[in-house]
């Protein structure tokens, strides 16, 4: 087929209408070649423009009407013509009926197989208009609720069993593949997928003495989701069924626990840690997801200007050296990790991890979880890592003096050496290397470059408008960062939008912060050295904060202003006493 015949997609349209750039599209089409995946769908899951945006364009090039459910007025007479089972099935809400026909929205075209069922099901004849995923959702979920009719159906399958059995999941019982069983793992699918569509964490399931509290992390912050008050009669049921699937012991509630599971939903594999512990009113269970698509995460779209991209390209060709990335629990620094370790991956280097846990897996490369408890720590097993000729040694976390002094003795011995550690900023590395007792001239002898990092929320594009009014303050320390007249000045806020469930933010984006050694800068090294003295040194040859740089991102319509306050605080000062 040649290009002039080729027929005309989504990326081809938005492209026409400037919301996407050749860059952009070359990016959607590699991922939706390697994924298998429709076209809009990736180009929503990169964020290069907005569900409306897509979903306006799947409707255009079919002829198709598109529609926001969320305004209309959906009285229970309309949503009564199609069946609860079918509406989550088919991901279908009926939103009127028009000559003859009935109205179903949709996020994803009708396959004429389905047409066909649906049109026998109902004895309507159909039209399909399109919706995006986000509006589909949000009127399932106000409508219908959040696993509302599993629930109901628990409390009948209750109603109906012997009042003394309690429902409860057990591989080994003669109940394992009962209805009441399947309905549990419904629920808990339900549970999952949601937080899978909102892009969780995390989920936390919390025991009251009469209710269940359920919240995903979000964007770094925790959220409330609704769920029915009588999931409280059947929490147990929820706690046995993921104690199953982790291989946890469900007898066992007294003591804390720990496991894994291992999941798949289409073309996305990810991963739960799953963490119980006992509280007085029932067990509290925390469920970290790891999904693997984090690990496809270019360098450009977890946030890095075009200069800091070229420093890490440069970084990892490099023969030998230490490269740390350093920032606070859940600042990303494992995904950061996995995005630079993929550009040093290639088929003439050996590589090798040492982790705990191991989140991700990654093709080509070995990777060892540590075990503390038989005696596998991270200084131990770096010592054997380093007897197998490895080429680039990822180590998790540099917790103490006996690792980091086998880090650094790795990177001067022809090793590229990459790994983590807890401090505020990127020059704070060095006064914590000294502080565990490394020798000046090894620190500077060894590492190359330490890279500070945070997450901020990042503005929804769908509903970004303008921010009403910047604060003198800001509004000056912006111009004087950025180089701008104070008039030129921007900000942004996200109102809130169904795409965004009227929060204003969707997804995260990293803030970066350099520090790349050099002879003047490893001259000043010495036990005591200030960190403002570094600080002071590194500026004269371009080092910026990590807030001079988020600026920029809050120019461009990235991040919003209470997010560089609450991430890059400054010092509180006390009052002045009069």
């Amino acid at each position: 087929m040649t290009p002039e015949t080729k027929k005309k997609d989504v990326g081809d349209l938005l492209l026409e209408k400037g919301v996407l750039t050749e860059k952009h599209l070359e990016l959607v089409r590699r991922r939706q070649a390697r994924l298998q995946i429709p076209q809009h769908q990736s180009i929503v899951d990169l964020n290069y423009a907005s569900e409306e945006e897509t979903y306006r364009a799947l409707a255009e090039l079919n002829n198709l009407e598109f529609v926001d459910p969320t305004t209309l007025d959906l009285n229970k007479a309309i949503l009564q013509l199609v069946p609860v089972k079918l509406v989550l099935h088919y991901r279908l809400v009926p939103i009127g009926q028009e000559s003859g026909q009935l109205l179903l929205a949709g996020s994803e075209l009708l396959s004429l197989s389905d047409q066909g069922n649906l049109r026998l099901l109902l004895g309507k004849r159909l039209k399909q208009i399109i919706a995006s995923p986000s509006s589909i959702h949000a009127v399932i979920k106000k409508h219908y609720g959040l696993g509302a009719d599993t629930i109901q159906q628990l409390r009948d399958d209750r109603g109906t069993a012997d009042a003394a059995h309690e429902i409860v999941f057990d591989l080994k019982s003669k109940d394992a593949n009962s209805t009441g069983d399947g309905s549990v793992t419904n629920f808990v699918d339900q549970i999952l997928l949601e937080a899978l569509r909102l892009d969780a964490t995390d989920v936390h399931f919390e025991p009251y003495p009469n209710s269940i509290r359920l919240r995903y992390r979000i964007d770094g912050l925790l959220q409330d989701i609704p769920v029915p008050a009588e999931l409280r009669q059947v929490f147990d049921s929820i706690v046995s069924r993921l104690k199953v699937m982790a291989g946890l012991d469900i007898a066992e509630r007294r003591m804390p626990h720990d496991g894994r599971i291992a999941m798949k939903t289409g073309h996305e594999e990810y991963a739960l840690r799953v963490s119980v512990i006992p509280t007085k009113y029932g067990e509290s269970i925390c469920l970290r997801i790891l999904g693997r698509q984090n690990l496809f995460l270019d360098l450009a779209q977890i946030g890095m200007e075009p200069e800091q991209q070229d420093i890490v390209e440069k970084l990892t060709q490099l023969p030998q050296g230490l490269i740390l990335i350093t920032g606070p629990t859940g600042s990303g620094k494992t995904t950061t990790l996995y995005a630079t370790l993929a550009h040093a991956n290639d088929k003439g280097r050996k590589i090798i991890t040492i982790e705990n846990p191991v989140e991700y897996q990654l093709e080509g490369i070995t990777q060892i979880q540590t075990h503390d408890e038989i005696g596998l720590t991270f200084s131990h097993g770096l010592r054997s890592v380093l007897r197998h000729d490895p080429d680039v040694v990822l180590i998790g976390e540099i917790r103490d003096s006996e690792t980091a002094e086998i880090a650094i003795r790795a990177a001067q011995t022809g090793h590229l050496v990459f790994s983590t550690l807890h401090t505020n900023d990127s020059v704070s590395a060095i006064t914590r290397l000294l502080e565990m007792g490394i020798e000046p001239f090894l620190v500077g002898g060894s590492l190359v470059c330490s890279i500070a990092q945070r997450l901020s929320r990042r503005i929804c594009r769908h509903c970004r408008q303008p921010a009403p009014t910047i604060s003198p303050e800001i509004r000056q320390e912006m111009a004087q960062t950025l180089r701008l007249p104070a008039g030129d000045v921007r900000a942004w806020i996200g109102k809130g939008c169904v795409e965004c469930s009227q929060n204003g933010y969707r997804g995260r984006i990293a803030l970066y912060e350099f520090f790349l050694l050099n002879d003047e800068i490893c001259d000043l090294l010495e036990p005591g050295v200030k960190t403002s003295r570094l600080r002071e040194t590194a500026q004269k040859h371009g080092w910026r904060s990590l807030r001079s740089l988020a600026w920029s991102k809050v120019q461009g319509g990235l991040i919003p202003v209470i997010e560089v306050e609450r991430l890059t605080s400054r010092v509180i000062d006390y009052p002045s006493l009069k």
